[in-house]
């Protein structure tokens, strides 16, 4: 039982027990004679670990493990044919290497959100050199061992070294600008149509290859002939066998690259191309060979890489001598190309309805973050909430090596899985680790264009990585001030009410130090598609106050803002309010509530936090002013889409559409 030990030292993950079943599933029935076919084998193995783990179907190692081996069976004897004019051993790895990635791309979407362009050099050249240098060079360090320990810790090092190498250079490749591509989720019914367009296209395209291959190979140098013998032709064979077995003997060993499955001779596979050998006594079903070919040696290609040089062969050249791809086969084939692309471009764009802009408050716990998409296909990030510690140094030891993090495990994800592909702006409207702490994550993985904020700094270690993150990626930073505005559209605008214009950066560049963050949160008016909504971070009352004072004495351009001053006899009513530090008591007056007489006010906080967000006197004052409230901490995340004026709210915990009145 050589494969459960290694199984075992392997870490026995999901593709590795596969591996491990079907080699030992295909060696058995090799020895014992019994016809072989590598669906029904990678079939079996399937349902043996799903009785041992129903769960395993759930495992994305497990899918990909078996979508890809699958896929290696059905597809690959059709992209071969198309790297049939190239050198055997380039053309067989080249398809491996495509076949993989066409197979596992779907998938890779759908978990990942992002797909490298780079992957097909990398699958290539490091994979080939991992499986033909450091898994041989770490076996043979491995059995030395026993024998001379220095020469095997010599060998070790070499091997990790080369390891380390092939990790170091995927970071590099991730790393440059423009090859790695987000993808948004598809659906199940386009990953179908995917692999169904895939297949009948490579088909299209392997019989027109097959139709211009010359006549004049013979098999068994370059491709093996396929078998078409009844009963009284394999009689006949029969009674010729002992005549023809000499002078068969070296045609055979031409072909006994064939004959290997996972390193290991298997002389009933080569009986089985050798047409002169074939007699009646064979009680078994057989195939063509080609077709015993195609997927005996898929399977064994699934298992070791080596075997893809000798593996992967097409169906020999007399077989497709007299196919003939029709005129109506080529335009199906042109159609069916300019369709597969089509539906490639479809995928890659982030689904939102025309004109239809979306603000989302996402729910991330104890903190803010709200992604803004306007009509026009902007999107902007208020916020990435973060991972709040409230340990010292005396608690460090308890703090986990890879602590869980916000904006690396929920808000980055929910960007990729909805398409977003770059930010146009990323708003920290303060620097307390709730608001800006999951931004570093967002830095790191989504092109954004620039990175605005209140123009100061905590003075704290992670604020001040995020800033120095954006100057080492070149992003622009724009110190926020009151009477700013950005308009990222023409239906977009965002009026920035709050900090007051003190501060700023003096003579020297330095970012000043400012501890009492929440007083200096940015707060912003966005009008959007005929709506307003209001976005206030932490600030607190005294803040509130000084923003109203500003606006009754006009320094804040009420004309183009359409604020009024407080004596108006028309008050002011936007559409949705965000209240302020997470419905703190702090904030929220009533002076501030009354001025902007909002039909509904968005609480994003913490379920069962410890501040007691929201607090109950705040949520009383927007009852009596007559707000609708959603709550993220009851709700999930809320969505409002707007569109001519009118918003249309949806949340995720409660399957109802809500239109605001």
């Amino acid at each position: 039982m050589w494969w459960l030990t290694y199984v075992l030292l392997s870490g026995g993950s999901p593709s590795v027990i596969r591996a491990g079943m079907m080699s030992m599933i295909g060696l058995y029935m090799t020895k014992r004679g019994l016809a072989r076919d590598g669906l029904q084998i990678i079939s079996a193995a399937a349902l043996l670990m799903m009785w041992w783990n129903p769960y395993f179907l759930l495992n994305v190692s497990f899918q990909l493990s078996f979508l890809v081996t699958t896929g290696l069976m059905i597809y690959m004897p059709l992209i071969n044919r198309l790297f049939s004019k190239w050198p055997k051993a380039l053309a067989a790895t080249v398809s491996v290497t495509v076949t993989a990635q066409l197979i596992s791309f779907p998938v890779t979407i759908l978990y990942f959100n992002q797909f490298s362009l780079l992957s097909f050099a990398a699958n290539l050249l490091l994979v080939s050199l991992i499986s033909a240098v450091v898994l041989p060079l770490g076996t043979v360090a491995m059995i030395l061992s026993f024998v001379w320990f220095p020469a095997a810790k010599i060998l070790a090092w070499i091997a990790v070294q080369l390891n380390q190498i092939t990790f170091l250079t995927v970071e590099w490749m991730n790393s440059l600008p423009g090859f790695v591509m987000i993808w948004a989720s598809p659906s199940l019914l386009w990953i179908t149509a995917y692999y169904a367009i895939l297949y009948v296209l490579l088909y299209l395209l392997h019989q027109r290859s097959g139709g211009d291959a010359p006549h004049d190979v013979k098999a068994g140098e370059e491709d093996t002939a396929p078998l078409h013998m009844d009963r009284q032709m394999a009689s006949a064979t029969h009674c010729l066998q002992g005549q023809a077995a000499a002078s068969m003997g070296s045609k055979l060993g031409q072909s006994s690259s064939i004959s290997h499955f996972a390193g290991t001779e298997s002389p009933n596979i080569a009986r089985v191309h050798n047409p002169m050998q074939l007699s009646a006594q064979h009680a078994q079903p057989m195939r063509t060979a080609g077709t015993d070919q195609g997927s005996l040696a898929t399977l064994g290609a699934s298992i070791a890489w080596p075997e893809y040089a000798s593996a992967f062969t097409a169906k020999g050249a007399g077989f497709y001598s007299e196919v003939q791809i029709s005129k109506g086969q080529r335009w199906l084939c042109g159609v069916l190309a300019i369709s597969f692309v089509a539906g490639l471009w479809w995928a890659y764009q982030t689904p939102q309805p025309a004109g239809t802009g979306v603000v989302q408050f996402l729910d991330i716990g104890q903190g803010d973050s709200t992604l803004i998409t306007t009509p026009g296909g902007k999107h902007i990030l208020v916020d990435g909430g973060g991972t709040i510690n409230f340990g010292g140094n005396e608690t460090s030891w308890k703090t986990r090596r890879d602590p869980y993090e916000v904006g690396a495990k929920v808000v980055v994800p929910l960007l990729k899985k909805r398409g977003i592909h770059q930010l146009d702006a990323v708003i920290a409207t303060h620097a307390d680790q709730d608001h800006a702490g999951g931004l570093q994550a967002v830095l790191e993985q989504i092109p954004v264009k620039r990175l605005m904020f209140n123009g100061t700094t905590s003075g704290k270690e992670k604020f001040d990585q995020l800033l120095d993150t954006a100057t080492q990626r070149q992003i622009p930073l724009f110190a926020i001030r009151q009477g700013m505005a950005y308009k990222p559209d023409r239906e977009t605008t965002l009026h920035f009410l709050s900090p007051e214009p003190d501060g700023l950066p003096d003579s020297s560049g330095e970012i000043p130090v400012y501890e009492n963050q929440n007083a200096a949160s940015v707060v912003f008016l966005l009008e959007m598609a005929g709506t307003s909504m209001l976005f206030t971070g932490d600030m607190d009352a005294a803040t509130e106050q000084d923003v109203l004072y500003a606006i009754q004495d006009g320094s804040l351009a009420e004309a183009s803002m359409g604020l009024r001053p407080l004596s108006s006899s028309s008050p002011i009513s936007i559409d949705v309010l965000k209240a302020a530090h997470h419905g703190s008591k702090t904030s929220s007056s009533d002076a501030w509530l009354q001025y902007w007489n909002a039909k509904a006010a968005l609480i994003s906080a913490g379920v069962n936090n410890t501040y007691g967000h929201p607090n109950p006197e705040v949520m009383k004052r927007l009852e009596q002013e007559g707000s609708r409230i959603y709550r993220t901490d009851k709700m999930g995340e809320v969505q409002m889409k707007v569109k001519n004026g009118a918003v249309e709210v949806r949340y995720k915990l409660v399957k109802d559409e809500k239109p605001l009145e």
